[in-house]
Formats: C-alpha cells, structure tokens, sequence
C-alpha cells in the first residue's frame, strides 16, 4: 500500500470529515452567536454616547490583547477552579469564539454605520423619514454591503484558528490527522504530507466556499 492510501484505509477520511465537521460546528455557532451580540455592540459603539463608546473599547482592546489561547487556557481550567462552573471543552470553545467574534463584529458594525455620510442623515429627515426608517432604509441596507467582505473574513479567520481548540482536548480536524500519523509512523512514515495535505485541502474549500458565497451575495446587494 502507497503512503497517500493511508487516507483511505478504514475509516480514516471519514474521521477527519467528521473533524472537520466539529472545527466547522464551533466556528458557525460563534459567528451566529457573535451576530447576535456583536450587532447591538456595534452601533452602542457608533453611538453618541461616551460611556457606551468607552466600554466598547474596553471589550475590544481586552479581547485583542488576550490571545485566544489564553482565553480558551482561562475558561476550560481556571473557570472551574473560580465559579465552580464546568465547562466543556467545546462549550469553551464556542465561549471564546464568541467573545472574540463578537468584539470583532462589533467593531467592523461601528465602522460600517459610521461610514455613513452625514449629509445622507440629513436628506433623509429632509424628506420627513422618521428615525427608525432611517435606519432601516438608508443606514443597514449600505452597511450591510459595506460589512459583507470584511465578516466574510472574520468567519475564515474563525475557521481557521478553530485549530487551537485541540490544546484544550476538542477532538477536531488536526487532532484526528495527528491520531492517524501517530498509528502510521512507523510502517508509512511518509503518510504524514498526505494528512496534513489533506487537512490543507479541506480548510481551503471550506474557506474557498465561503468567499465565493460571499461574492455572490455582494454582487446581487449590489
């Protein structure tokens, strides 16, 4: 048998599937939960409001600094130790991602709306539209187009340091092509540039797949 069949004997390619698919699950249910909170975060932070301004850098500057490894480290071993919560390794996984998806969302909302000309505001109450439909007709349908590219970056940045959730035990994409080398080294040493292609192969569709989604969406706002 070739080294690249290694792939294939048994369940292997449908184990690192399956991998894929758990590095996949974490990085969608964050960016949805990091929709949810990120959006409200956002335009708080493109508020006139100081305070509100103020504790939004807070949130973010905090999150930037951390590194994810550090906050994935913090919620699944010291947590317990502090609240007597215990967190899965995929519940503080998806935590993580969360907060760090969520601050980053927040800020590319904040820009997005501020970006927003003045004189555009100013038009609209012109022609007697009310706040809400300001909102709603002139400010989300332009910073929707102008969010698009840069959350679709979020999402594969996401995706792709879902990753590190195998330091905290998370059985995902890298962890399963490491489990096959390990049981391979020593009869198909070369087996190891066929995993970890694969593994290449399978974050760049996914990641591929997106974009071009993302694409195709911005061409028709457009």
């Amino acid at each position: 048998m070739h080294d690249w069949e290694v792939l294939f004997q048994g369940v292997n390619f449908e184990r690192l599937l399956g991998g894929l698919w758990t590095s996949f699950s974490i990085a969608l249910v964050a960016v949805l939960f990091s929709l949810v909170v990120g959006v409200p975060l956002g335009i708080a932070a493109a508020s006139r409001n100081r305070w509100l301004r103020g504790g939004f850098q807070v949130y973010l500057q905090a999150i930037r600094v951390l590194p994810p490894l550090v906050l994935l480290f913090v919620f699944y071993f010291y947590l317990s130790l502090v609240t007597k919560v215990n967190l899965s390794a995929y519940a503080s996984a998806i935590t993580v991602f969360t907060l760090w998806g969520a601050a980053e969302m927040g800020d590319l909302v904040r820009g997005a709306v501020t970006s927003i000309p003045k004189h555009q505001y100013e038009s609209a109450a012109a022609l007697g539209l009310n706040p809400v439909q300001v909102q709603l007709r002139i400010v989300v349908p332009q910073s929707v187009r102008r969010l698009l590219p840069q959350a679709v970056n979020l999402v594969t940045r996401m995706i792709k340091t879902t990753s590190l959730v195998v330091l905290i035990g998370v059985v995902e994409v890298l962890k399963v092509g490491q489990q096959i080398i390990d049981v391979n080294r020593f009869e198909y040493p070369s087996a190891a540039l066929w995993v970890y292609a694969a593994v290449f192969f399978m974050y760049f569709a996914v990641c591929y797949s997106i974009s071009k989604a993302a694409a195709v969406l911005e061409r028709r706002l457009a």
